[in-house]
């Protein structure tokens, strides 16, 4: 069965720290269903720690996109510790305006790819945002990703390697609001 769905169709609702015990799992459905070609990766596997560590930060900010009662994509992330925003040493100079949202994840549903989905809950997620900048990481090995991100104003400033299994990030900047 083929499904054509428009992301106007879709209705998104915000949550915080508060509401992580009720959106856990729907998290974590929506990631294992956007990765699972890629689920046999340990990496991908400690995905539920994540959603944890970035949920139990009392700023946590989080949109989920729904097709009825589902839940089809979600984006979530925190502001960064003022002072501690690692993607500074990969710039030159520092930027006038510095206080930063950490764009921690972005995931999509299979059947739910290339209809906008992923812009919906970006810009869900970042558009009433008062920081000044927002950043994420990119797997350096999905180019179209970055192209996308790149069509919203972000720009690669430097690459970075979190943890040791997991992939090389390209890291990513932006102005708030984004263009």
């Amino acid at each position: 069965m083929e499904l054509t769905v428009s992301a106007a169709d879709l209705v998104v609702r915000r949550f915080g720290h508060g509401d992580l015990s009720k959106i856990r799992q729907s998290i974590i459905d929506v990631h294992v269903d956007a990765y699972v070609d890629a689920m046999d990766d340990e990496f991908n596997q400690r995905f539920s720690w994540f959603v944890d560590h970035w949920g139990g930060n009392p700023e946590f900010a989080c949109v989920i996109a729904y097709d009825g009662k589902e839940a089809v994509a979600f984006a979530y992330g925190a502001p960064s510790a003022e002072g501690r925003e690692w993607w500074r040493e990969h710039l030159d100079a520092e930027p006038d305006r510095g206080r930063t949202f950490s764009y921690s994840e972005l995931a999509v549903g299979k059947k739910y790819r290339k209809q906008g989905v992923s812009e919906l809950v970006t810009r869900a997620l970042l558009d009433e945002r008062d920081e000044d900048l927002v950043v994420l990481l990119v797997d350096t090995e999905h180019p179209r990703v970055q192209a996308l991100y790149e069509s919203w104003g972000f720009r690669k400033i430097g690459e970075r390697r979190p943890f040791p299994d997991s992939p090389v990030y390209a890291v990513m900047l932006a102005e708030l609001p984004l263009s």
